[in-house]
């Protein structure tokens, strides 16, 4: 007796679009009163363009939004209220850390029991909030069937110098095959988590 039934159809997994915003960093470069995603762009918080600019993406799951253990500006900046919290579209995680690399790290350990190590994550900067729609599902659709991911990149069109450590300029490298790595960067959770 045959358990297969050619008339039963396999099931696969499809994963799902997560979106990882890390927004922890004080942005002291930019000698801003506030933290730089909270300084006001067109009577909004940056973070709130970038926030709108992901939730756009229909195929976008979850936006989860990394911020400082102690960020209280997300309140008081009106970005809570601002989207619905009860679309299930975006959540606030406060396990941010004193560094990019680790707010990500924080970011991707806090979502990994309800994402699967399969789905995609999107790490875009909270201070980057011009994000065309059409570059972000230029992204989605050209990794859709990748085994790792990718990112947004764009030719580097400035000249480059190379210096000394006297900052003497020692040639001028080649731009010839150089890109300038944009966000998002689109990978599979559990590789991401890994690396």
């Amino acid at each position: 007796m045959s358990l297969t039934n050619p008339g039963i159809m396999t099931l696969t997994y499809q994963p799902r679009l997560h979106a990882l915003v890390p927004a922890a960093g004080r942005g002291t470069r930019l000698s801003a009163e506030m933290p730089k995603q909270y300084v006001r762009l067109r009577d909004r918080p940056m973070l709130a363009h970038t926030i709108d600019a992901l939730l756009a993406e229909a195929r976008v799951t979850t936006v989860f939004i990394v911020l400082a253990p102690d960020d209280e500006d997300f309140v008081a900046s009106g970005c809570a209220s601002r989207f619905a919290p009860d679309s299930g579209r975006w959540r606030a995680l406060h396990c941010g850390g004193s560094t990019r690399a680790l707010s990500v790290h924080n970011g991707l350990q806090a979502i990994a029991a309800e994402v699967d190590a399969r789905d995609w994550v999107l790490v875009h900067d909270a201070a980057r909030p011009c994000l065309p729609l059409s570059a972000l599902g230029r992204l989605i659709d050209t990794l859709a069937a990748d085994p790792v991911g990718g990112l947004l990149a764009l030719p580097i069109g400035d000249t480059l110098k190379r210096a000394d450590s006297e900052g003497l300029v020692l040639d001028t490298p080649s731009r010839d095959g150089l890109w300038a790595a944009q966000t998002p960067q689109m990978f599979r959770h559990g590789a991401l988590l890994a690396a």
